[in-house]
């Protein structure tokens, strides 16, 4: 009677397995227990196919502050002016006071775009600088006692900030207008006439020279608080033009203001 010797199952058997079906082409070996991966590999005549199952990285939605200064890098100059539009809808102007992160985004913003400034030098083409420009964002603001005060609470609207800037005069004319509920005053505003001089590549030096409100109702109703309008909206001083374009421009005051404005007719 001949002993015959079973062998246990090895170690390397415990781990893997190998299945064969008669007649099918089809070969499948499974290795389990690497980093807690599973690695297929599917065997036919045709084609080898490596086929990888594993748990992928869940993926924070908040970015870094690197990864946000990487893809800041990246973003072009017209996709950067189609955000700043889009994060403008519905704040009018800024006038009024906007929250905190609404206004870190817009500054986000306007300091990618002044690094791409296509005019460095803005007032040695001052072509480029005349014409109407209309106001769509400032951190001046209006708020408290003096939106009170100025009836920018209650019955009087704020219209359109227009700049108009006749450079063969070397003038400017800041217009505020007004719509005046009850008294149908549709084209009532506020003119603010200055000089300027150029000081630098990139800024001005704006000088008061005059102001006048029409029609005489809407003077009357800012007579006893013209210098508080005039405190607010006055452009007198340093204006720096840190971003120019065709139809887009961003500059500063001498107090840190921003301005933006688009080209208008």
């Amino acid at each position: 009677m001949s002993g015959k010797l079973i062998q246990p199952p090895s170690m390397a058997a415990s781990r893997g397995a190998i299945s064969r079906r008669t007649g099918d082409a089809k070969m499948l070996l499974s290795f389990s227990n690497f980093n807690r991966k599973t690695l297929s590999f599917s065997d036919n005549p045709l084609r080898l196919r490596p086929v990888f199952i594993g748990k992928v990285p869940e993926q924070s939605s908040a970015s870094s502050p690197n990864e946000q200064e990487e893809e800041d890098e990246v973003l072009a100059v017209s996709q950067i002016k189609e955000e700043l539009y889009e994060a403008l809808k519905g704040i009018n102007r800024g006038i009024f006071g906007i929250k905190s992160e609404k206004k870190a985004e817009i500054e986000r913003l306007v300091n990618l775009l002044e690094c791409r400034n296509p005019t460095p030098e803005p007032t040695g083409e001052l072509d480029k600088i005349g014409g109407c420009w209309r106001l769509i964002y400032s951190t001046i603001t209006v708020l408290g006692s003096k939106r009170t005060k100025l009836g920018l609470r209650d019955f009087v609207s704020l219209g359109d900030l227009l700049q108009q800037i006749d450079i063969a005069q070397g003038k400017t004319v800041h217009v505020l207008k007004f719509d005046v509920r009850g008294l149908n005053l549709l084209d009532g505003e506020f003119r603010i006439v200055a000089s300027f001089k150029i000081i630098s590549k990139s800024s001005v030096e704006i000088t008061y020279e005059s102001s006048t409100i029409v029609p005489d109702q809407l003077m009357n109703i800012f007579r006893k608080n013209m210098n508080l309008l005039l405190g607010i909206f006055n452009p007198e001083g340093l204006f720096e033009i840190s971003y120019l374009d065709e139809d887009l421009k961003v500059g500063r005051d001498g107090k840190g203001n921003v301005f933006v404005l688009e080209r208008t007719e």
